[in-house]
């Protein structure tokens, strides 16, 4: 069964792009454009994967990623910040990887796969 990815931006353009890249590649894909809608998404999808954007005009992806970790059953869910704010890295301190914006189609894959497989979910 294909592996699904949650992708929370609040830029609709970025989440569409980035799942069209993830569904190209044999993964299913949920959306959602800011952290309350990306915690009710994530509740009813299960996802094995986030990407999440830090900086969102309704709620930060740092409030997100602290609602989502006092989930007992999203709290183990790895988290890929993908983001365009200087220090990204140290925003959400246990993200299993972070990619600045702009970013490269293979890029983001080969980060994803690497999550994924490191997580014995691959």
């Amino acid at each position: 069964m294909a592996k699904k990815i949650l992708c929370i931006d609040d830029e609709p353009g970025v989440v569409d792009f980035l799942e069209t890249i993830f569904q190209d590649n044999g993964y299913q894909t949920a959306g959602a454009y800011d952290g309350r809608e990306g915690l009710e998404v994530a509740r009813r999808e299960k996802p094995d994967l986030i990407t999440l954007d830090l900086d969102m005009s309704r709620e930060w992806g740092t409030r997100f990623f602290r609602n989502l970790r006092k989930d007992p059953a999203l709290s183990d869910v790895p988290i890929v910040v993908i983001s365009g704010l200087a220090s990204n890295k140290y925003a959400v301190k246990d993200a299993a990887a972070t990619i600045d914006k702009p970013f490269e189609p293979e890029q983001v894959l080969e980060v994803v796969r690497s999550v994924l497989d490191s997580e014995g979910a691959g």
